[in-house]
């Protein structure tokens, strides 16, 4: 949940208001979209929602936590265990395999090796990837790509999946089924909240934010 929440870059001439006191509550195993025109603050919102970035003001609740203020540990220690992120950009790392890929994750998640391996590879599974669990991404389709960019960001088991235009390289068709696999994932409990400029996205979504110059407008 947040409370008035304004952030503010830069100073004096150079300062931009990239959200105006924001408040929004998602509910457990919601699927939320948010939308809104280039510059309206829909990254900057999705980001300080992750604990990427701090408000200039206002306050942030992560499962009854007041989050706001934590410093950089504490917010690191946070997202590993509540956060998942989900990127236009796939970011894997192109010599690991896809199983691999996920591994890292699950290292950085401090997940025992054999339980690290099993639960990538349910993950993987239930992507749609187990016969694609030792291709390189220069071998995997763009939606498998991703695909296994969500399977790493389900593998610390996060109570909140955040994407920031998770289908914006991707082909109709392709972009469909990975909504659909986002879509899934709240009937499992977890919440999801989407940035997007395709209302074919929002339009699978429980509920749609819009946002301009920095304010919650619908």
């Amino acid at each position: 949940m947040l409370e008035g929440v304004t952030k503010v870059y830069g100073s004096g001439g150079a300062k931009v208001e990239a959200l105006r006191g924001v408040d929004l509550e998602v509910r457990r195993g919601e699927y939320v979209a948010i939308m809104g025109p280039s510059g309206s603050g829909k990254s900057t919102l999705l980001h300080i929602m992750g604990l990427l970035d701090r408000p200039t003001s206002g306050r942030i609740f992560l499962e009854g936590l007041d989050v706001s203020r934590l410093d950089d540990l504490e917010a690191s220690k946070l997202r590993s265990k509540y956060i998942g992120f989900v990127f236009q950009a796939f970011n894997l790392i192109p010599w690991l395999t896809a199983f691999e890929n996920v591994m890292v994750a699950a290292s950085i998640a401090k997940l025992p090796r054999e339980e690290a391996a099993t639960r990538a590879r349910r993950l993987l599974e239930l992507v749609g990837l187990s016969r694609r669990l030792h291709h390189k991404p220069n071998q995997l389709s763009g939606g498998e790509q991703q695909r296994v960019a969500i399977a790493r960001a389900l593998v610390n088991q996060p109570k909140v999946l955040l994407a920031d235009e998770p289908t914006g390289t991707l082909d109709s068709s392709t972009g469909l089924q990975v909504v659909k696999l986002l879509r899934g994932l709240t009937e499992e409990g977890v919440t999801v909240v989407t940035v997007t400029h395709n209302p074919d996205v929002a339009s699978v979504a429980d509920r749609v934010v819009k946002l301009r110059d920095g304010r919650v407008v619908e």
